[in-house]
Protein backbone atom coordinates (compact mmCIF):
# COMPACT_ATOMS: atom_id res chain seq x y z
CA UNK A 1 0.00 0.00 0.00
CA UNK A 2 1.30 3.44 -0.86
CA UNK A 3 1.93 5.95 1.85
CA UNK A 4 -0.53 8.67 2.66
CA UNK A 5 0.40 12.24 1.78
CA UNK A 6 0.21 15.56 3.60
CA UNK A 7 0.35 18.42 1.10
CA UNK A 8 1.44 21.96 2.04
CA UNK A 9 0.75 24.90 -0.28
CA UNK A 10 2.29 28.34 0.22
CA UNK A 11 3.99 30.86 -2.05
CA UNK A 12 6.70 31.51 0.53
CA UNK A 13 9.47 28.90 0.43
CA UNK A 14 10.46 29.59 4.04
CA UNK A 15 6.93 28.68 5.16
CA UNK A 16 7.02 25.44 3.17
CA UNK A 17 10.41 24.51 4.63
CA UNK A 18 9.18 25.23 8.14
CA UNK A 19 6.00 23.17 7.68
CA UNK A 20 7.98 20.32 6.13
CA UNK A 21 10.45 20.28 9.02
CA UNK A 22 7.74 20.43 11.70
CA UNK A 23 5.69 17.66 10.10
CA UNK A 24 8.67 15.36 9.52
CA UNK A 25 9.86 15.83 13.11
CA UNK A 26 6.38 15.07 14.45
CA UNK A 27 5.29 12.22 12.17
CA UNK A 28 8.54 10.88 10.71
CA UNK A 29 8.09 8.36 7.92
CA UNK A 30 4.44 7.68 8.70
CA UNK A 31 3.43 10.00 5.85
CA UNK A 32 4.92 11.44 2.70
CA UNK A 33 5.12 15.23 2.50
CA UNK A 34 4.59 17.18 -0.70
CA UNK A 35 5.03 20.92 -1.18
CA UNK A 36 3.57 23.28 -3.80
CA UNK A 37 4.16 27.01 -4.21
CA UNK A 38 0.71 27.91 -5.55
CA UNK A 39 -2.75 26.49 -6.07
CA UNK A 40 -2.21 25.60 -9.74
CA UNK A 41 0.94 23.61 -8.92
CA UNK A 42 -0.94 21.92 -6.08
CA UNK A 43 -3.87 20.96 -8.34
CA UNK A 44 -1.44 19.43 -10.86
CA UNK A 45 0.28 17.49 -8.07
CA UNK A 46 -3.07 16.30 -6.67
CA UNK A 47 -4.13 15.05 -10.12
CA UNK A 48 -0.78 13.31 -10.66
CA UNK A 49 -0.85 11.59 -7.24
CA UNK A 50 -4.49 10.59 -7.69
CA UNK A 51 -3.65 9.04 -11.06
CA UNK A 52 -0.95 6.99 -9.30
CA UNK A 53 -3.45 5.88 -6.64
CA UNK A 54 -1.75 7.94 -3.91
CA UNK A 55 -4.13 9.50 -1.41
CA UNK A 56 -3.67 12.99 -0.03
CA UNK A 57 -5.22 12.97 3.41
CA UNK A 58 -4.48 16.53 4.58
CA UNK A 59 -3.82 19.79 2.77
CA UNK A 60 -2.46 22.80 4.64
CA UNK A 61 -2.76 25.86 2.41
CA UNK A 62 -2.08 29.55 2.59
CA UNK A 63 -4.91 31.88 1.62
CA UNK A 64 -3.11 34.79 -0.07
CA UNK A 65 -1.18 33.38 -3.03
CA UNK A 66 -0.59 34.58 -6.59
CA UNK A 67 -3.31 33.42 -8.94
CA UNK A 68 -5.90 31.45 -7.02
CA UNK A 69 -6.65 32.26 -3.36
CA UNK A 70 -6.77 29.47 -0.77
CA UNK A 71 -10.55 29.47 -0.38
CA UNK A 72 -11.03 29.02 -4.16
CA UNK A 73 -8.37 26.29 -4.18
CA UNK A 74 -10.06 24.41 -1.34
CA UNK A 75 -13.46 24.63 -3.04
CA UNK A 76 -11.97 23.05 -6.19
CA UNK A 77 -10.30 20.32 -4.13
CA UNK A 78 -13.47 19.68 -2.14
CA UNK A 79 -15.51 19.13 -5.32
CA UNK A 80 -13.28 16.20 -6.29
CA UNK A 81 -11.99 15.00 -2.92
CA UNK A 82 -14.50 15.92 -0.19
CA UNK A 83 -12.87 13.52 2.29
CA UNK A 84 -9.52 15.34 2.19
CA UNK A 85 -8.96 17.34 5.37
CA UNK A 86 -8.32 20.99 4.58
CA UNK A 87 -6.55 23.43 6.91
CA UNK A 88 -6.34 27.10 5.94
CA UNK A 89 -3.12 28.78 7.07
CA UNK A 90 -3.23 32.54 6.78
CA UNK A 91 -2.10 35.87 8.00
CA UNK A 92 -4.36 37.84 5.72
CA UNK A 93 -7.63 36.10 4.89
CA UNK A 94 -10.72 38.16 5.45
CA UNK A 95 -13.58 36.71 7.45
CA UNK A 96 -15.82 36.33 4.39
CA UNK A 97 -13.17 34.18 2.65
CA UNK A 98 -12.79 32.01 5.75
CA UNK A 99 -16.57 31.64 6.04
CA UNK A 100 -16.82 30.77 2.35
CA UNK A 101 -14.13 28.10 2.78
CA UNK A 102 -16.01 26.65 5.76
CA UNK A 103 -19.32 26.55 3.91
CA UNK A 104 -18.20 25.51 0.43
CA UNK A 105 -15.04 23.48 1.13
CA UNK A 106 -15.71 22.14 4.63
CA UNK A 107 -12.32 23.27 5.94
CA UNK A 108 -11.31 21.62 9.20
CA UNK A 109 -10.03 24.88 10.65
CA UNK A 110 -8.20 28.11 10.04
CA UNK A 111 -4.76 28.61 11.59
CA UNK A 112 -3.27 32.09 11.66
CA UNK A 113 0.32 33.03 10.82
CA UNK A 114 2.61 33.10 12.61
CA UNK A 115 1.40 29.73 13.85
CA UNK A 116 2.47 27.84 16.91
CA UNK A 117 4.04 24.47 16.09
CA UNK A 118 2.04 22.91 18.94
CA UNK A 119 -1.22 24.29 17.54
CA UNK A 120 -0.40 23.04 14.06
CA UNK A 121 0.45 19.55 15.28
CA UNK A 122 -2.61 19.35 17.54
CA UNK A 123 -4.87 20.38 14.66
CA UNK A 124 -3.30 17.79 12.37
CA UNK A 125 -3.49 15.07 15.04
CA UNK A 126 -7.16 15.88 15.71
CA UNK A 127 -7.91 15.78 12.01
CA UNK A 128 -6.12 12.43 11.63
CA UNK A 129 -8.44 11.05 14.31
CA UNK A 130 -11.34 11.72 11.94
CA UNK A 131 -9.94 9.48 9.20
Amino acid sequence: MSKLVILCVDDEEIVLRSLNTQLKEAFGNTYEYEMAQDADEALELIAELNKEGIKIIIIVSDWLMPGMKGDEFFIKVHQQFPETIKILLTGQADESAIQRAKEEANIHCCLYKPWSENDLLEIIKSSLDKL
